[in-house]
C-alpha cells in the first residue's frame, strides 16, 4: 500500500507525491520515477538555466577525491555539532541540506543524527553531484531539483543546511518551520588566499555578511568563526582543490606548473558560520 510522502511535494502543481515502488506520483498524474542509483530527480525542464545544471563530472570527481582527504573534516565536525545542540530536543528531525554537492558533509550530519532517526534530504541541482551522493550512504534522500524551488512541503524542515552556497532568503524561509534553525557556511576573506594570490594579479575581498538579507525571515543567534591552517603534499590534492573550484579555469599554465611545485602548500582554511532561527 502506497501513502502519500511527508518528504516531498510535486514541483508542477505542488501536491503531495504517493510513492508506490519506485515511482512518485501526485492526483493530477505526473510522476517521475526513482534513478537506479536510488535518487529522485524533481528538476523540472524550465528551471534549468542550461542543458547540464550545476557542477559537471570532473569537478564532482575532484571534491569528491580532495573532502575523502579529510582536509576539511574540522567544518564538518562543527556543523555535526551545532546541528545536535539545535535539534537535542527534536525526536526524529527533518534535516534538509540544500547545494549538497556530492555528499560530504550530509553524511556527516546523517551519521551524527543516527540515534535521533532523522528524516535527511540532500538536494543538489546536479545530477552529477547526485549520483556520486548516492554512492556514500543510503540513509540520505538524495533529490536532484533547484534550490530555488524546493520540492518539499512549506515549513517542514526542523533544520536546512547550506554550505557554500547562494543565499536565497525566500526559497530558504518557505521551507524551515517557524521556530526551526538555518545553519549557513560561507568563506571569510583569508579563504584559501594563498591560492587566489597564485592566480590572480589582485585580490578582491569581500566584507559579504547574509543577517541583513535574511533578517526579514531569520534572526541571527549567533555567527562563528573556523579558521585553520593545512598543507597539501600531493600533487593529486592539489589538482583536485583546483579543479573543484572555478579558479582552475582562469588559472595560467605557468601558475598551474609553479603551484604544483611549491609542496608542501601551505593554505589557510576561513569561513563563516551562522545559525539562524525562522521567525
Amino acid at each position: 500500500m502506497s501513502l502519500p510522502s511527508p518528504l516531498f511535494r510535486c514541483p508542477v502543481c505542488q501536491e503531495p507525491l504517493i510513492q508506490k515502488e519506485r515511482t512518485l506520483a501526485c492526483n493530477q498524474r505526473h510522476s517521475y520515477d526513482q534513478a537506479k542509483q536510488g535518487y529522485w530527480n524533481l528538476l523540472l525542464v524550465q528551471r534549468k538555466r542550461s542543458k547540464d545544471p550545476g557542477d559537471n563530472p570532473e569537478m564532482v570527481s575532484a571534491r569528491s577525491r580532495f573532502l575523502d582527504q579529510q582536509h576539511y573534516k574540522p567544518l564538518a565536525e562543527a556543523v555535526c555539532r551545532i546541528a545536535l545542540e539545535q535539534l537535542k530536543d527534536t525526536p526524529s528531525p527533518k534535516v534538509l541540506d540544500m547545494g549538497c554537492g556530492e555528499g560530504y558533509y550530509t553524511e556527516h550530519v546523517a551519521n551524527a543524527l543516527f540515534t535521533k532517526t532523522p528524516s535527511l534530504i540532500g538536494l543538489d541541482i546536479s545530477k552529477h553531484a547526485i549520483k556520486a551522493a548516492c554512492k556514500r550512504t543510503k540513509a540520505v534522500h538524495w533529490l536532484v531539483a533547484s534550490g530555488a524551488e524546493m520540492p518539499v512541503p512549506e515549513s517542514s524542515q526542523d533544520l536546512l543546511l547550506v554550505m557554500f552556497s547562494r543565499v536565497m532568503p525566500e526559497p530558504f524561509a518557505k521551507v524551515v518551520k517557524h521556530g526551526g534553525t538555518l545553519i549557513l557556511v560561507w568563506p571569510a576573506q583569508q579563504h584559501l588566499i594563498e591560492l587566489r594570490q597564485a592566480i590572480y594579479s589582485q585580490i578582491k575581498t569581500s566584507n559579504f555578511n547574509p543577517v541583513a538579507d535574511l533578517d526579514l525571515y531569520f534572526e541571527c543567534q549567533r555567527q562563528d568563526k573556523l579558521t585553520f591552517q593545512f598543507a597539501l603534499d600531493d600533487n593529486d590534492d592539489i589538482e583536485a582543490l583546483l579543479s573543484m573550484t572555478p579558479h582552475s579555469q582562469r588559472m595560467a599554465p605557468d601558475n598551474r606548473a609553479r603551484l604544483l611545485d611549491q609542496k608542501p602548500l601551505h593554505l589557510t582554511f576561513d569561513v563563516n558560520i551562522g545559525v539562524f532561527s525562522r521567525r
